[in-house]
């Protein structure tokens, strides 16, 4: 009688643990059905897109610049503004060509963009209060990154 009891003390606990586990799995799912920008690392900007090339831009406050620091090894362009001493610059406006036209026309919201760009050769365009700065850039397997400074604030 003890050995009946016993046993059914085991699976009334393997029972128990068992409906934990599922439950715990169960939300572990919904979580990870959720929408993506919940992964996002904090004060990370939403992702834009101008045609069909992705980018994100910003970098305005401490939170938002950190995380597109350590988002930006995982975006093939890393772009950034500055201006006079080392000045983080907004409002600029960006055009990437290639191929014989534009690929990427955007207005960065902060000191820094990353842009998703296809492989390939290219020229980005920024214009800052009418004074425009062109780097050539090729985009491959590795992270490029691209600096723009200005004189003016």
């Amino acid at each position: 009688m003890k050995r009946f009891n016993q046993s059914r003390w085991m699976r009334g606990v393997a029972g128990a643990a068992m409906a934990l586990a599922l439950g715990v799995g169960t939300v572990g799912y919904a979580a990870a059905q959720s929408n993506d920008s919940a992964m996002a690392p904090t004060g990370m900007p939403a992702v834009k897109q101008a045609g069909s090339i992705d980018y994100v831009t910003g970098g305005v406050g401490l939170d938002e610049s950190h995380a597109l620091k350590a988002a930006a090894p995982h975006w093939p362009l890393e772009l950034l503004f500055a201006g006079p001493g080392s000045d983080y610059l907004s409002d600029v406006h960006v055009n990437v060509t290639g191929g014989g036209g534009s690929v990427f026309q955007a207005t960065a919201d902060g000191p820094y963009m990353l842009v998703k760009l296809p492989p390939g050769d290219y020229v980005v365009h920024a214009s800052y209060k009418g004074e425009e700065k062109t780097q050539s850039i090729k985009v491959g397997a590795a992270h490029q990154k691209a600096s723009f400074r200005w004189s003016t604030q």
